[in-house]
Order: structure tokens, then sequence, then C-alpha cells
């Protein structure tokens, strides 16, 4: 080895070993109430008094009562009268909307397609756009207290939109899986044309010192699959060692594409990259035992599905192998207390009417706020195989949530679980933590480029939302996927004349 390549090596070698051993990036929460995990039971276990140490991007140290060592010049976070709990992990979103918000409070999932997806958005969008409403939804999304996020990135439609979405990702400072979506959009972008994108993005500077990964989403696996394509998107895949892949997989009256029957058939569901199924509303019993015996996840969205029409009928029957995503959040809530909440009373619901149309009373709550919390958090991490993830203990990633015990929805808890999910809301969340680094503190998100952002997304919003308040209904098609589409039921909240429903005001 030449002298000055040694020296460089040298270098990079005492750099690593300083970051590794430095007091500066030390974090102690002391004195609170920590919910831990056992890894034992997979279960929970509550600390009273307890406290948590964070050293560079890992808890160090989980401690029942005073810490047995504190690192020289470590911060100390006063938890006392406080709940610490894993930070959420939401494992299906579309970031990059988030300049539509509130424009389609009203709007079906066939509308969607045809006015605020991919399908219309590159004839109007620019790189920069893509860049501050992802990145603006990305700390809508920490300060939710949401640290890990699996983003299905339909904006891929450019080598410039794509670039802009990923790098905002990286500027978040969040953990999230970005996913690439590959897809062939009528006179705008091939899959083949997205290959060279792809390849270039696994190489980007500022990757490898981010919590950020690249991913994929594709949904063309079935049931008419182009397999050569779907070869050569799962050698890229192998390729860049991508952190997951993600696909939208509906099934009954919204057809058939993209269940586990289909990826199964091409041998690429028992793969040790995680595979996540979005939504599986309609999932069969064969797609259940498929999905567990090759350990594969669902993304139940609960509001959304409730929002869209999709429903979610058998979803509570593989809750074993499910995680929970938002969605749209241009539609609704934006982060993963609320979806864990909705689904807890949703099956609560469900298997309480099982027993009622028997004409029976039900002797127990069929689920528990535990199962609820585990969903929101450690089913995440499963589904995406990533053990360090979604749970306190000492060697996991330090993404921590620290709640205000002392707020007016929590005052007097005593359960901490149940006091966060079915009391707290995300007002209450003082302070975020991801991979080791403050996100959220005091209340309020401290990130330095977020008010340039926030100022950057206001005039992008403004400009973009103008667009489409310009631009007409779309025409519905009279049929989908073989089913007619029709007009549900509207409901009456109007005495007399006229049923309340009101209009959009944008």
């Amino acid at each position: 080895m030449r002298l000055v390549n040694r020296i460089a090596a040298l270098v990079v070698l005492l750099s690593a070993v300083s970051a590794g051993s430095s007091d500066s990036n030390s974090i102690l929460i002391k004195g609170g109430t920590v919910v831990a995990f056992n890894q034992e039971t997979q279960g929970l276990r509550v600390i009273r008094g307890g406290s948590v140490l964070v050293e560079n991007d890992r808890i160090t140290g989980v401690f029942d009562g005073a810490p047995s060592r504190v690192p020289k010049g470590a911060e100390i976070f006063d938890a006392k009268g406080k709940i610490i709990t894993p930070g959420f992990i939401d494992t299906h979103r579309h970031g990059w909307q988030t300049v539509f918000k509130t424009i389609g409070s009203n709007t079906t999932l066939i509308e969607f397609f045809f006015r605020y997806s991919s399908l219309v958005a590159p004839f109007f969008w620019n790189a920069s756009d893509v860049y501050d409403s992802q990145l603006a939804g990305l700390y809508e999304a920490l300060n939710a207290g949401v640290t890990t996020s699996l983003d299905h990135a339909t904006h891929t439609w450019s080598k410039d939109a794509a670039d802009a979405g990923f790098q905002a990702s990286i500027d978040s400072g969040a953990r999230v899986l970005w996913a690439f979506s590959f897809a062939n959009i009528t006179d705008v972008v091939t899959v083949e044309q997205q290959y060279p994108i792809f390849r270039a993005l696994a190489k980007k500077p500022g990757l490898k010192n981010s919590p950020t990964t690249l991913a994929i989403a594709y949904d063309a696996w079935g049931p008419n699959p182009n397999v050569a394509e779907i070869d050569k998107i799962m050698a890229l895949a192998r390729e860049v060692n991508v952190s997951a892949i993600t696909t939208h997989s509906l099934q009954g009256p919204w057809g058939s594409d993209n269940s586990p029957e289909d990826i199964h058939a091409l041998n690429y569901l028992n793969i040790s990259i995680p595979i996540v199924f979005s939504h599986a509303s309609f999932l069969s019993a064969t797609g259940r035992d498929l999905l567990r015996s090759t350990n594969q996840y669902i993304s139940i969205t609960p509001e959304s599905e409730m929002h869209y029409g999709q429903t979610h009928p058998v979803s509570s029957l593989i809750q074993d192998q499910a995680s929970l995503g938002v969605d749209t959040h241009m539609t609704f809530s934006t982060d993963i207390l609320t979806q864990a909440r909705i689904w807890l009373q949703q099956t609560r619901y469900e298997r309480y009417l099982d027993v009622l149309e028997q004409t029976k009373l039900p002797k127990t709550n069929p689920m528990s706020a535990e199962q609820a919390f585990l969903l929101a958090t450690r089913s995440g991490a499963l589904a995406l195989r990533r053990p360090d993830l979604g749970a306190i203990f000492t060697g996991a990633k330090a993404d921590l949530l620290v709640w205000d015990g002392d707020s007016p929805p929590l005052l007097g808890w005593d359960d901490p679980v149940a006091a966060v999910i079915l009391h707290a809301s995300v007002g209450d969340i003082e302070a975020v933590i991801v991979d080791g680094k403050w996100a959220k503190k005091g209340g309020k998100l401290i990130s330095k480029g977020y008010p340039e952002a926030r100022k950057k997304f206001l005039s992008t919003a403004k400009r973009l939302q103008e667009v489409w308040r310009g631009l007409p209904l779309p025409e519905l098609p009279p049929v989908w996927n073989g089913h007619p589409v029709v007009d549900p039921e509207r409901v009456d909240v109007k005495r007399g004349e006229g049923d309340g429903y009101g209009s959009v005001y944008i």
C-alpha cells in the first residue's frame, strides 16, 4: 500500500474509533417511566423511575433505577413524571403528496387515481415541488412521533423528481425506507427508463451516513405479470441490497393484483428481503398461510381503508403478520397513534359484533391496548426485518419518544401503555430522538432546516393547490375491474330539506 493511502486509511480508522467512543453524543433520559421490551416474552416491560442511556445511534443501557454508568459529558434529560416509548413505525406512506392536504377531504379511491396520483402530477409538478412536499411531510411525521417510515415513492416519473424526493428523505433526518416505484406511466416514463435512475440513486453521496435507505415499490406482480421486467427489477434489488420491497395489494372487488399468491408463483415471496403488502384488505386464507410460512407482512392502514372504501374485512385474522401504515396523509391523519387507536376499536367492534349477532354478551375484551401498542411499534420493525427497531432494549437503535405526563390528556395516568394508546394525542409528544439525535425537543421540531422548509412548502402548496382548484373533476369510469361504479347511500345529518353534505371549502 502506498504511504499516502496508509495515512488516509489510518485517519479513517482513528475517526471511526473516535466516533465510537465519543462522550459528546451521549444522552441519558433519566427518571421516567420506560415502556421497554422484554426479549424473552416478546412483550412489554414497564420500568417506573427508570433511565435510558443513548450513545451515538444506539441504546446502550436500560436501567431499573439509577444508571450504573454515565458517560462523561453526557446530556442529562430529566424525565421524571414522563413516559418514554419507542418511536412509531409507519409501513405505508406517500410523503410527496403533502401539498394536497385538505383539498381531497371527500375524495374516493377511483377519483384519487385520476386526480391526485402520479398519473396526473407529472404534468404540473417540478422537482422542487417534490422536494418541498416530501420534506414537509416527513417533518410532520417526525413531529407526530413517526421515527421510521416505508415510503412508497410514486414520484419517480423523472430523474429529477426521484432524486428530489430521495434527497428530501435524507435531509429530514428521519429513518425512511424510500421505495423507488418502478411503473410504466403513459406519456411520462417507462420502467426501462427508470433502471439507470435507480442505479444512480443507489450511489447517492451522503446515503451511507443517513438512517434513510433505498427500497423498491412495484405494483405489477400479477395476475398477468411481465416476468422479464420483474426478474430485472429483482436482480437490481439484490445488486443494490435494498432494505425492503413493497406493493399495493387489495383484491376483492378492487381487483386481483399483487397478491401473495402472485409473488409466490414467481418464486419471489420466500426471500431474505422483506416484502410488505399494503392494505391486503381481502387477503385469502391461502395468502395468509403464505405470509406466515415466508414471514412476510401486510400493512393495515385503518383510516385510509375506511376513507377510500377499501375496508378491511379479514385483516384482523392476520394481525400476527401485520403492521400499521398511514397511506395518503393528504386526506387524513399523518400519525400512527391515530391508526393504532382506530384499529384497536375497529377490531373490538368486529369481535364484539360476532358475539352479539349470536344473541350473546361478551365476557372479555377481544383486543388489548398492549397489542395495539406492539402493532404501532415492534410489529413494524418485524415487517421490515429490523429487530433493532421499534423497541427499547440494550443494543436497539435509539429511536425514542418522550411523552409529557403532565399534559391535560395524560394528567393522572397510571398505566403508561393505556395512557399513550387511549388518551394521548401527538401534541403530548414532548421530544423525539431518531438514530440518537434530537428531532423534537420542548414540544417543537428543532431541525435547523425546518424553518426554511416550512417557508418553501407554504409557497409550493399555495401554487399547486391553485392549479388543482382549476382542474375539472375527472369523469369516472362506469365500470372498474369488471364491477359497476355506483353511488353509496348518502347519510343525512340535517333536518328538513337537504342532507348537510355541504362542500369542500377551498
